[in-house]
């Protein structure tokens, strides 16, 4: 059988850096899931041992460390895995390990192409909803994976403020929101296209020993506290303020870490105070937030995208690589498109 699935990025809104134990998290963390930068995966499993991966049409031996540790670490939940052979063939929207989460979108998508031969096969020894068993699968593979199994707004890790709130699996943001606030455009400018120096797993195992780790844990609790107001108000501006200010947190942690590192280039600090400038300028709620790379999303409302764009053709797309920009947008509903053979 190959079955082929189609999963989204997502851009954390509340950071999750640092985790413990089996890819577990050590704060909790929501992001908006995206739309167009995803990543399309096809599995082919048939009777044998073993797997091969390849990127793009090309292979990639060098995954697959990564993939066997995942392998092993569902092994208990899906044990017939080992009696097949597994080809897997992955493409992605958006330039892969420079920080746009391709590891979330491509765990995402295995993890659904698994439970769906599982179920198709009758292997399936699912005692939990399907969704939510994949989102745990994807979280082995990559923690950030969890979230890109759902739609919208998605939260990651235990916060007493969010019922149902897990750190095994990601679950739909339960509270009211603002219909503004699942409009928001996210403009990816891309800085850096290149694998990154140090990787998202090693900067959250520096955090085990990370001298402001616990007063970061406890800030990340208070975020997610004052974004449920945020969120039901539609208040764009302390929106902005939060999300900003997470960012370049993520990014001191990682300047602060031992030993420190900067994945930030000239480029996304150039980026940053325009976009400051602009918003200062025209009174606008437009705002940034970084993942663990160089490539600044840039969010805003879709009333303001012609002026949004505008702006960044003008003013910001010179400092991307080769002027690259991926225009993207909250995906409101569930996007992982199954073609089954």
């Amino acid at each position: 059988m190959t079955h082929t699935w189609s999963s989204p990025s997502n851009i954390a809104l509340v950071k999750y850096w640092g985790k413990h134990g089996q890819q577990l998290p050590s704060n909790p963390s929501i992001s908006f899931t995206l739309s167009n930068c995803r990543s399309t995966t096809s599995m082919t499993l048939k009777e044998g041992k073993g797997f091969t991966v390849a990127l793009d049409g090309v292979d990639k031996p060098a995954f697959a460390a990564k993939i066997q540790t995942w392998f092993d670490r569902i092994d208990d939940r899906l044990p017939w895995l080992k009696d097949h052979h597994v080809t897997i063939e992955s493409s992605n929207s958006f330039p892969h390990s420079s920080g746009i989460a391709s590891s979330a979108s491509a765990f995402s998508a295995m993890a659904l192409c698994l439970l769906d031969h599982a179920r198709k096969a009758g292997l399936s020894t699912m005692s939990s909803d399907f969704t939510e068993e994949a989102s745990l699968l994807a979280r082995l593979g990559s923690g950030s994976a969890s979230r890109s199994v759902m739609g919208g707004l998605v939260v990651w890790g235990v916060h007493k403020g969010t019922p149902g709130s897990s750190d095994n699996h990601a679950i739909p943001y339960p509270h009211e929101v603002h219909p503004d606030m699942m409009s928001y455009q996210d403009l990816v400018l891309l800085v850096d296209v290149g694998q990154k120096s140090v990787s998202s797993s090693a900067g959250h195992e520096l955090m085990a020993k990370h001298p402001f780790a616990a007063t970061r844990f406890e800030q990340a609790h208070h975020n997610m506290d004052a974004l449920q107001g945020i969120l039901k108000a539609g208040d764009h501006w302390a929106f902005i303020d939060l999300i900003e200010s997470e960012a370049l947190t993520l990014h001191g942690l990682m300047m602060n870490s031992s030993p420190s590192y900067l994945l930030m280039k000239p480029n996304t600090l150039a980026i940053i105070q325009r976009i400051r400038q602009f918003r200062q300028d025209k009174q606008v709620p437009v705002g940034f937030t970084l993942d663990a790379g160089a490539n600044v999303h840039m969010l805003y409302p879709e009333s303001l995208k012609s002026t949004v764009e505008s702006f960044a053709n003008d003013q910001l797309k010179s400092l991307c690589k080769d002027g690259r920009m991926i225009l993207d947008e909250v995906a409101e509903h569930h996007k992982a498109v199954k073609d089954s053979i």
